[in-house]
């Protein structure tokens, strides 16, 4: 840590939320570009298109537990150019595609050539009821660093453009109370975490527009009994994990706390209305439900995605089926895989209708 002027940067003096947020979605950030986030780094949707079948999959589970309404909403949050949405699309059965209505929610302009039944919007429908999808969408909300300094106390880390950082201020009121409920720091000079606070509102806001249905996030994550002491602020850039420079240049990235995006869902939907004031259907539906943390491996596996090998027969029987059928068990394992895409946490927060997993 330094308080210096730095080439370049200037004396660091935004706080890495504020400093996150220009870099990614201001103008010229890292999300506006032309390339998107496929050109930087692959997600489950881009490693295949199996990943998007089982979205489809749960998708009609909605469908029918909501008993197959006329209009079936389907919001992709973060959709970056319309990979997922438009692999939901075409991986759904023709009567369940003849009643969706697909959202691709992302701050970039539409692409050009998107499927047109696809309506592209910078935030989500204000209300949904269906399937509302938020595939590593929460770790690019931007968020706070706290780091310990030599007294002990938690403060909020200042990162000029260049990268280089330096202590400000302890920790204030709501950030403060956060990290005491759901990461809380040892007086041990060095050590780090990510204030999380702008992730819990940022998904209890999303939440907060489901009518009846299912709304999930998927994310690398941790809980707290596993908090990293370090943190896990980072960057990609072309591939590559790199520092995390907040100059436009790379994807700023951190894991999320879904345990604490849990709470923040039940707390929203447990929170007394105004005397005299009535519940809308969206409210009385919140106070029903409750929200369900699991790896994707498990999410996956009840989605009858589960990567086992065909059988050997078959390569005698029908060569070209056992081959593609091992290539998709391939694919199906890595998007499985325990130490890689299977260990994301899949958030479930079912409004108004039975869990479509259990």
């Amino acid at each position: 840590m330094t308080g210096e002027a730095t080439a370049g940067g200037g004396p660091a003096g935004r706080g890495w939320r504020e400093a996150t947020g220009a870099a990614l979605y201001g103008p010229g950030g890292f999300y506006r570009r032309p390339e998107g986030p496929a050109g930087h780094f692959r997600t489950s949707v881009h490693a295949s298109a199996l990943f998007a079948g089982a979205v489809a999959r749960l998708l009609c589970r909605v469908d029918e537990a909501l008993g197959r309404p006329a209009t079936l909403d389907f919001v992709d949050m973060g959709a970056g150019r319309g990979e997922l949405v438009s692999g939901v699309l075409a991986a759904l059965p023709a009567p369940v595609a003849a009643r969706t209505r697909a959202y691709a929610v992302e701050i970039a302009g539409r692409p050009a050539g998107l499927d047109e039944r696809i309506v592209w919007r910078s935030e989500p429908p204000p209300a949904v009821t269906g399937l509302l999808f938020a595939n590593e969408w929460l770790d690019n909300v931007p968020v706070d660093v706290a780091e310990v300094d030599a007294a002990g106390v938690p403060r909020l880390v200042l990162v000029a453009d260049d990268g280089s950082e330096r202590l400000g201020r302890p920790v204030p009121g709501p950030e403060a109370r956060w990290l005491a409920r759901w990461w809380p720091l040892p007086a041990r000079e060095g050590l780090r975490a990510e204030i999380g606070l702008p992730r819990d509102r940022a998904w209890a806001a999303v939440v907060g527009r489901m009518e009846r249905g299912l709304a999930v996030a998927v994310d690398y994550a941790h809980t707290a009994a596993a908090r990293p002491p370090y943190g896990t602020l980072t960057g990609f850039r072309e591939g590559r994990e790199t520092a995390p420079v907040p100059d436009g240049s790379c994807d700023i990235t951190a894991h999320v706390a879904l345990d604490a995006c849990a709470e923040a869902c039940t707390a929203a939907r447990t929170t007394p209305t105004p005397l005299g004031t009535a519940r809308t259907p969206s409210e009385r539906a919140h106070t029903l439900t409750a929200a369900r943390l699991l790896t994707q491996r498990a999410a996956l596996r009840a989605l009858d995605l589960t990567g086992a090998r065909p059988p050997l027969a078959l390569a005698s029987t029908d060569p070209a089926a056992y081959v593609r059928a091992l290539a998709s068990a391939g694919e199906a394992a890595e998007l499985t895989a325990p130490g890689g895409l299977g260990d994301f946490g899949w958030l479930l927060v079912p409004v108004g209708i039975a869990d479509p997993l259990a």
